[in-house]
């Protein structure tokens, strides 16, 4: 899916949100455990009720690589699922790679050459060798780390570098930004950086950035949308345990419908107030 297609989508459905699929075992509902593969039924039924109101996916892979080859193959089982039933949807997988240049083209070769993902999460630290066998797919997209939701952000992330004025998260898509371009390189960017999204968009004002940290973690919808936005909307927000895990009971795929539903609700408003839709 090329970046004009992903904007489409999101005019189409007034809605830039992702569902995150960290599907596990020990939490949903009891009853599904009687299924040949837990794990792929609860996407489906979620992937049913959600799609409606989302334009991306976001199999966390630390969920599906726990349980071993039987979540392995959920995971395929699901990215086949959303590709056959509803090819509209743009399918992150959120692996957080990156190591030596053979080591990441390997990584590469099973994200993008064995599933069917569009995109995959990958880690900046060890440099340019460690992205580029990432960004040699035609069509497919990295989605790297820059400036994260958790509180350990700041032990790295904003410390100011020697060498310059920067800070590092800021140094990371400076740099970056000569690897890549706005049609296969975006950026991981936490909702809970509020304010600090205007100093990202100096730089990279027309990537797309996929925001992670609303719902279960406190970001705000509205501070991400008046400092991130631009001109092709450039946001894909996620939200993992808010939607998935909004009932446990026989209902928990209605309710999470409707936690997405209104979630895209919100998410139509500001693509009204930028002009967008």
């Amino acid at each position: 899916m090329n970046r004009q297609q992903l904007f489409e989508n999101i005019r189409k459905k007034g809605s830039f949100l992702c569902v995150g699929l960290d599907t596990d075992i020990k939490k949903i509902p009891e009853f599904l455990l009687k299924e040949d593969d837990p794990v792929f039924e609860f996407n489906k039924r979620i992937i049913d009720a959600t799609a409606p109101y989302c334009i991306a996916y976001k199999p966390n892979m630390a969920f599906y690589e726990s349980y071993g080859v039987k979540g392995w193959l959920a995971f395929e089982k699901t990215v086949k699922y959303i590709r056959e039933n509803y090819p509209d949807q743009f399918i992150i997988a959120d692996a957080k790679r990156g190591d030596i240049g053979n080591t990441s083209a390997m990584y590469a070769r099973t994200f993008f050459e064995e599933t069917e993902v569009d995109a995959l999460t990958v880690a900046p630290y060890m440099g340019e060798d460690s992205v580029t066998p990432f960004l040699a797919y035609d069509g497919k997209w990295v989605i790297l780390l820059a400036l994260t939701s958790n509180k350990g952000s700041k032990d790295f992330q904003l410390t100011q570098c020697a060498d310059s004025d920067e800070r590092l998260f800021e140094k990371v898509l400076r740099v970056s930004g000569q690897w890549g371009s706005v049609d296969n390189m975006m950026y991981v960017v936490g909702a809970t950086q509020g304010s600090l999204f205007a100093d990202i968009r100096k730089i990279v004002p027309d990537h797309f950035l996929l925001v992670p940290g609303i719902g279960a973690q406190g970001g705000s919808l509205s501070e991400v949308c008046k400092y991130g936005m631009n001109s092709m909307c450039g946001l894909i927000v996620n939200s993992s345990r808010a939607i998935i895990y909004a009932d446990h009971t026989e209902q928990f795929a209605v309710a999470a419908g409707e936690a997405a539903k209104g979630v895209c609700a919100e998410m139509k408003e500001e693509l009204v107030k930028a002009g967008l839709i």
